[in-house]
């Protein structure tokens, strides 16, 4: 993880250091490497197939090499960037969060790897954040560009991830279910990595091995709610009963068993051991909030004053830690980054307070589509800015968060970290006295 240097104007670095920390410790939670090895099932008598997709794809399967021995084979896909180094399971990589011709042949050889199965073999499916987008098998009578067209327009809407995720499987011939389907009657295992909030098997990864209780009935008024017009093809599989997905019930999920392994809330506790460390009180707000960025921003503004003015829910020094998934209406064209949003709105509705510090960022290592995990934000983050000619309300109406905290060094840069438990967010409230003069 790259820590981004000491502006000698800035608040002092013990803060920076600190909220470094908590997010250092919320990422190795979530490793494949230390979370894996005791949740894989007995060796079956027939054959090991694994498969997989999402951010920590490729090191889930290397976890998996690492705790068994003898033969397995299989194939996972991972988003660009994201791989990592397996013997016997292929990685493939692919686009995220727009699919792309990579994904889609991916997907296709998965599919094809797990029929034919017999009830002596077992399918290892490893699941985590992005696998939606990475298992890009579009059902018949749907192309690749209009699952691309439907996707960007997803990613612009606001929608949730559940919306988002509800409209993909009733779109996919291997999502909502239906990679179980295909390996019946093989037994399979799903261990998955949670991004999203409450760890809904059935949204991770757009719950390939799991009943889906969303109906095309709910899809189409999630088009309809964010008034997203899509191609053609895309109304006539949505209007059609024979594209519904695979239900509770139905006999291809009795030998079907999930295990999260890891989750947001791992990841939260993991730094508020770090807090308590440093003499700072956490108070953990949930790891499943959602909503616009900025509106998020402007109550967590609220409950850091509420801290520093009257010392509830905790006096300072404290530490707001929550997680979860927030969305960003797109109407600007800079380079955003729901995090980096979050932070720039926090700045806004914090106005410069001196006794607060913020982190927010993406335990995959990669807010939305940019090089960057998230930001921090420092107590003189808008003085510095307006020495610089950084506007934060024209940054912050154009979607331009990466670009504000780009122009004051405040990126927060790890690389791809090979997890996902979502985004993560650490305030920092202080005592009046620990102010800068």
């Amino acid at each position: 993880m790259t820590i981004p240097p000491a502006n000698p104007a800035s608040a002092p670095p013990d803060r920076r250091a600190v909220l470094l920390a908590m997010f250092r410790a919320a990422i190795d939670a979530a490793s494949p490497a230390s979370r894996l090895a005791g949740h894989l099932p007995p060796r079956p008598k027939g054959r090991i197939i694994v498969v997989g997709a999402g951010k920590a794809a490729a090191a889930m399967a290397a976890a998996v090499e690492a705790a068994w021995d003898g033969p397995l084979e299989g194939l996972v896909i991972t988003r660009y960037g994201h791989g990592a180094p397996t013997r016997r399971i292929e990685v493939v990589e692919a686009a995220h969060p727009v699919p792309d011709a990579s994904g889609r042949d991916a997907a296709r050889r998965i599919l094809d790897m797990v029929r034919g199965l017999t009830a002596d073999d077992l399918v290892l499916a490893l699941v985590s954040g992005g696998a939606s987008a990475l298992l890009a098998a579009p059902a018949d009578g749907i192309d690749l560009a209009d699952k691309q067209a439907i996707n960007r327009a997803l990613l612009k809407s606001g929608a949730d991830i559940a919306e988002m995720n509800c409209v993909r499987k009733h779109l996919s011939a291997i999502k909502g279910g239906r990679l179980a389907r295909a390996a019946f009657p093989a037994e399979v295992r799903t261990l998955l990595i949670s991004d999203v909030p409450g760890d809904d098997a059935s949204v991770i990864g757009s719950g390939p091995t799991v009943p889906d209780p969303t109906t095309l009935t709910d899809a189409r008024a999630i088009l309809a709610k964010y008034r997203i017009d899509p191609p053609a093809a895309i109304r006539a599989a949505l209007d059609d009963p024979a594209s519904e997905t695979p239900k509770p019930g139905e006999p291809c999920f009795a030998r079907a068993s999930t295990v999260t392994i890891a989750r947001p809330q791992d990841s939260l506790l993991a730094a508020a051991a770090v807090a308590r460390a440093h003499g700072i009180a956490p108070v953990l707000l949930g790891d499943a909030i959602e909503g616009e960025a900025r509106e998020v921003a402007r109550v967590m503004a609220g409950i850091a004053r509420a801290c520093a003015l009257h010392g509830t829910p905790a006096p300072a020094p404290c530490v707001l830690l929550s997680g979860g998934e927030t969305t960003v209406t797109v109407r600007g064209n800079g380079r955003g980054g729901r995090n980096a949003e979050f932070l720039l709105a926090l700045a806004l509705a914090l106005g410069g307070d001196r006794r607060v510090s913020a982190l927010a960022g993406d335990t995959d290592g990669i807010d939305g589509s940019e090089d960057n995990a998230g930001a921090v934000l420092m107590p003189d983050s808008l003085a510095r800015a307006a020495a610089l000619d950084l506007d934060p309300k024209a940054r912050l109406a154009a979607n331009d968060g990466y670009g504000f905290f780009a122009g004051l060094k405040d990126l927060v840069l790890t690389g791809p970290t090979l997890t996902n438990v979502n985004d993560f967010r650490a305030i920092l409230i202080e005592p009046d006295e620990c102010r800068q003069p």
